[in-house]
């Protein structure tokens, strides 16, 4: 099949969370880390976190050199540019060589963007790949926060993480209330807990795809395994066990189900389907998944409202179960009205028989 189109791209992860959840702590904590010694870290401005006595040089007008080989960068322009600038710097040897980034966000800011941004710029593109979404919850708060805060409710639906901070001040009936609201907004990603910012970085880094062999592609993916036998009927019922999912839909109106199909696409009737759904309801698609069956080949799909990345097809089946599946979090759709899109345009493509 060629070269692996991934294995040559700098992953990146974004730190998401709201105002007050906990970011400049575990960042702090991340970057005196020692597993982060080829990492650069991206964060809005370096006096924040409180690192100055770690500081060995700085290597370049934006970006501190750590003792334990971690590079610092603070945004003073916008992400596209940081971006590149890190890369040219690297690629010329001004700055020590880093293996993947980790990006902090605002409490305030809409993660989609920045992901879209990871897709659509082609020179990002080329040398950078979106790895995956952590997003902090304040344990102590977090219940308040997401009933006021539409950011928020956005941050926690599109992560592939979930980390709750400050559950060490806040009792177990109010935790455990917190993790079943974060579970009926995003049910896919996993969830854990976090006291005084302190994590092995392994736990929130390689949360995406690094590599489209299949078995590695699958379980990076979903995140978890999917039992073959519960899924086979979702994609008519969208009820049923597929991922562990089953439609929950919270007072904003974001939902998650998934949708399996058992026949076959071609891709361009599955695209087409897909291009219209984006176009009249991008806004409200605030993330999707899957594995799609385009003429017996695997392709992974992933997108965020209008964006999609690039098509990887893997290199085999991850198991004898060759039906499409696709999971959204999606607001204010119907699982059956975008189930009937599919089944249309998956009908179009065969040309009725002659009697």
């Amino acid at each position: 099949m060629g070269r692996d189109p991934l294995l040559s791209k700098l992953p990146v992860t974004i730190i998401s969370g709201f105002l007050g959840s906990g970011k400049t702590t575990l960042i702090s904590k991340l970057v005196r880390h020692p597993a982060m010694n080829r990492v650069a870290v991206i964060i809005n401005e370096i006096g924040e976190i409180g690192i100055d006595h770690d500081l060995v040089s700085m290597s370049s007008e934006n970006v501190s050199l750590l003792s334990n080989g971690c590079l610092c960068c603070s945004v003073r322009s916008d992400l596209q540019e940081t971006l590149r600038s890190l890369y040219s710097d690297r690629r010329a040897g001004r700055i020590p060589d880093f293996d993947r980034v980790v990006l902090e966000t605002t409490g305030l800011a809409d993660p989609a963007p920045v992901i879209q941004t990871l897709s659509t710029d082609m020179m990002l593109v080329a040398q950078f790949r979106f790895d995956g979404l952590v997003t902090l919850v304040d344990g102590a708060h977090g219940i308040e926060t997401l009933a006021a805060q539409t950011e928020a409710v956005k941050q926690v639906s599109v992560a592939d993480k979930l980390l709750i901070t400050k559950s060490d001040l806040t009792n177990s009936s109010d935790l455990r209330k917190l993790k079943e609201l974060l579970a009926s907004l995003n049910p896919q990603a996993s969830q854990q807990t976090v006291i005084q910012g302190v994590i092995d970085p392994s736990e929130i880094l390689q949360l995406g795809l690094s590599t489209r062999q299949a078995s590695e592609a699958y379980r990076r993916l979903f995140n978890s395994s999917i039992n073959e036998h519960e899924s086979s009927d979702l994609g008519r019922e969208y009820n049923g066990r597929y991922l562990g999912l089953s439609p929950k839909r919270h007072p904003s109106g974001i939902e998650t189900f998934s949708l399996t199909f058992t026949e076959p696409f071609k891709w361009d009737a599955f695209s087409s389907a897909l291009e219209l759904l984006t176009s009249i309801r991008g806004a409200d698609l605030l993330r999707v998944k899957g594995i799609v069956n385009v003429e017996g080949r695997p392709l992974v799909i992933q997108g965020v409202q209008h964006i999609f990345h690039p098509t990887l097809e893997l290199d085999g089946w991850p198991s004898e179960n060759q039906n499409s599946r696709i999971v959204f979090i999606a607001r204010k759709l119907r699982p059956d009205s975008i189930l009937a899109l599919f089944e249309a345009s998956r009908n179009l493509q065969t040309p009725l028989s002659e009697d």
